[in-house]
């Protein structure tokens, strides 16, 4: 069953007197209960695009349009989100869907404790609750956080940056969303603490069964959780495929650039793979392809002819010249 189905996303953004395009053409589904990954270099356009879901950038330095966004709502109701009311999507968010963002320390505040801060989410969300404080026990415990009666009373300041995201994710599921979206949930976390929040994630996932679109660059985190991939680069989506299909069979050459670059074990290179250049910025992508002036396989029709997503096999999509297939 489809929870998210997108079509034709775009979003443009405020600079130098006019609106740039920063996000063109971008369409996926999530299906119940799989895990999506989003990848892509930074200033891809990946953090723009969740947030431009439920309406999150703001106004009116962005701008955003698309044939649809049509969500399933616990009900079976599909609504448009972009067709919604502010009032009404207000009312989707935490309770629907759900965010957990890359900076845990950012976006706790700082001089509320943590347990104050869950029950808030929980007066807004799940009003129907008389004893706050127990549920989010509850939900601490829930996400790991040994000796939550006493954790609850704590500033954010007074917890490891893993405990931190913990926190952000138990207030994430004290909505008990249908979508997770997490973006960059482990950055500025060192590795150990990386792999304790994916499993976490990924077990809560399984447990209430939740759809969740990763928000990642990290391909070894992809590989190891997702069930589809979407690759994006310089505003587009470029390829899309199950995680599996994707790592065996990569089509778009910025797709291998990506495999290539990433390190292997018992691999005795001196010096690892990189992707040459830059990605544009919005006020100077091309008219054809975004990923040419990059590309070790462009020719020159490729920065005049802007390439469409095309089907490589069922389900595997690609957006790249046919001469390069």
């Amino acid at each position: 069953m489809t929870v998210l189905d997108v079509k034709d996303l775009c979003i443009d953004f405020f600079a130098d007197g006019r609106y740039l395009r920063a996000v063109s053409d971008v369409s996926f589904e999530l299906e119940e209960g799989a895990v999506t990954a989003l990848v892509g270099e930074s200033g891809c356009g990946k953090s723009a695009s969740c947030l431009a879901l439920a309406g999150l950038l703001p106004r009116p330095q962005a701008r955003t349009q698309a044939r649809s966004v049509d969500f399933t709502l616990r009900s079976g109701e599909v609504v448009d989100l972009f067709s919604l009311p502010p009032r009404l999507l207000r009312k989707i968010r935490g309770r629907e869907i759900a965010y957990v963002f890359q900076e845990p320390s950012a976006s706790l505040n700082p001089v509320i404790r943590i347990g104050d801060q869950i029950a808030e989410v929980l007066a807004l969300c799940r009003p129907e609750i008389r004893d706050r404080r127990r549920k989010v026990v509850e939900l601490l415990a829930d996400v790991g956080i040994p000796a939550p009666e006493k954790r609850i009373a704590a500033f954010p300041h007074e917890l490891s940056g893993g405990m931190q995201q913990r926190v952000m994710i138990a207030m994430a599921l004290a909505g008990e969303p249908r979508l997770l979206i997490a973006d960059e949930p482990t950055t500025a976390l060192d590795v150990t603490v990386q792999a304790q929040i994916l499993e976490l994630i990924d077990r809560l996932r399984k447990e209430r069964g939740m759809t969740v679109l990763l928000v990642t660059h990290n391909l070894g985190i992809v590989s190891q959780l997702a069930d589809k991939v979407l690759v994006m680069y310089a505003g587009n989506i470029v390829e899309s495929a199950r995680a599996d299909v994707l790592f065996s069979f990569p089509a778009h050459p910025y797709t291998r650039a990506l495999l290539r670059a990433v390190p292997r074990l018992g691999e005795s290179a001196e010096r690892l793979e990189t992707i040459p250049g830059r990605v544009p910025s919005i006020a100077d992508y091309p008219a054809g392809c975004r990923f040419c002036g990059r590309c070790a396989f462009a020719k020159a029709e490729c920065a005049e002819r802007y390439p469409g997503l095309r089907e490589m096999s069922p389900g595997h999509f690609c957006r790249c010249p046919e001469s390069l297939q």
